[in-house]
């Protein structure tokens, strides 16, 4: 998981109504010997789940942050931000967990636009890793 690092605009951490609407979808799963469901990630210790587009995405990789920015704009929440101060990822930690560097510029695109480029980007590390795989193979064959 990322390392949490500045305050937190509010538009990211979830409504009351709307972690309430997750834990009953959970609960249904569950009922259904499904393990579908939101998870809260305890950002010290455990890795990130998958990012992914579409589905629950976002909501598998839930965190628990006390460092709101609570002189951000409000969200237009329909209820009140969570108690408890669950959020999703921001675009920028999507960013950071595929590997890109903070001087990425992706201020150009909607929060959505960004979750879908990094959900479907393929982790800047592995790119790298296979080139380098590939180049020393080459080389070592005489084709470099």
């Amino acid at each position: 998981m990322p390392k949490l690092r500045d305050k937190i605009p509010k538009k990211y951490y979830l409504s009351e109504g709307y972690l309430k609407c997750l834990e009953n979808h959970k609960e249904t799963q569950k009922k259904k010997g499904y393990g579908f469901g939101y998870c809260i990630k305890d950002p010290e210790k455990d890795p990130a789940s998958t990012l992914m587009v579409g589905g629950m995405g976002r909501e598998r990789n839930l965190i628990q942050d006390p460092n709101i920015d609570m002189n951000s704009k409000d969200t237009g929440k329909k209820t009140p931000i969570n108690e408890g101060l669950i959020r999703t990822l921001t675009p920028r930690e999507f960013a950071r967990l595929q590997g890109f560097s903070d001087d990425f510029d992706f201020s150009m695109v909607s929060d959505i636009n960004a979750y879908r480029l990094f959900g479907n980007s393929v982790a800047i590390p592995a790119v790298k890793a296979t080139a380098d795989c590939i180049i020393e193979r080459l080389s070592q064959a005489g084709l470099l």
